[in-house]
């Protein structure tokens, strides 16, 4: 691939604003142009112009943790893909476990949502990722499979799509599949992009699930592995720049 490993953090429901943005500064200060990585925090919708102010100038990039599908209009509580952009965003997470347990998103809602950030001018970070009952099943390749083929948007590419892959009964719990369980499923991912789009080699899949410093290095090392989302550790500046170290 040519763009580099991408090291993304998000920071879920957590942190305030003072401690969000002493976080942004710590990484901000700490990343150079001579970083082998790309990283990219995504806080809190409150934090994300406080953030952004912090990170002004800097390497590190703004993400957001969701967006409407929609570009406007009556859907209190919501945030639309074009605010995001406005505020600084260069990613969007969409269709995290989370969402998809929490609140029922369904691949559909994920495709408009990726669709959505596209015409805004983001980069939607797509999250796939099997449960423990699916993965103790055996059907592991087939969710995961499915789930690019709904939720993504067609006639995008390594510049305008991220993946990540999340297995959901590793997410904070500090269980991590083998790396020859992660090395299969980002393969069956790069193949099923590749009925997507003509630059799957080029699309960055993302492993995410109870990174850690101690784990980091091998988890990057393996095929396909083109960063992490990381959860917990993004949230100490030393554990998430030790892992974006790694690559």
């Amino acid at each position: 691939m040519t763009s580099r490993p991408l090291i993304a953090g998000n920071w879920k429901m957590n942190l305030n604003r003072e401690a969000a943005t002493h976080l942004a500064q710590e990484l901000a200060g700490a990343v150079g142009a001579a970083a082998a990585f790309e990283m990219a925090v995504c806080p809190p919708a409150p934090y994300l112009v406080p953030v952004a102010e912090v990170l002004g100038g800097s390497l590190v990039a703004l993400g957001a943790q969701d967006c409407h599908a929609a570009a406007s209009g009556a859907h209190t509580g919501d945030v639309s893909a074009a605010m995001l952009h406005d505020v600084g965003c260069t990613y969007v997470i969409v269709g995290h476990s989370e969402r998809r347990a929490d609140h029922g998103e369904t691949d559909e809602q994920v495709r408009a949502k990726a669709a959505a950030a596209r015409a805004a001018g983001l980069v939607p970070i797509v999250c796939v990722g099997e449960t423990e009952a699916q993965r103790d099943a055996g059907t592991t390749l087939d969710v995961v499979g499915r789930q690019i083929a709904g939720s993504i948007p067609d006639g995008l590419d390594g510049a305008t799509l991220v993946v990540a892959y999340e297995p959901v009964w590793a997410i904070g719990t500090g269980r991590t599949p083998t790396v020859d369980d992660v090395a299969a499923v980002h393969a069956h991912i790069r193949k099923t992009l590749s009925a997507r789009t003509a630059d799957a080699p080029g699309v960055r899949i993302l492993y995410g699930g109870s990174v850690k410093p101690s784990n980091a290095v091998e988890l990057l090392a393996v095929a396909n592995v083109d960063g992490a989302l990381v959860g917990g550790a993004s949230l100490k500046a030393a554990d998430f720049l030790a892992i974006a170290r790694s690559v």
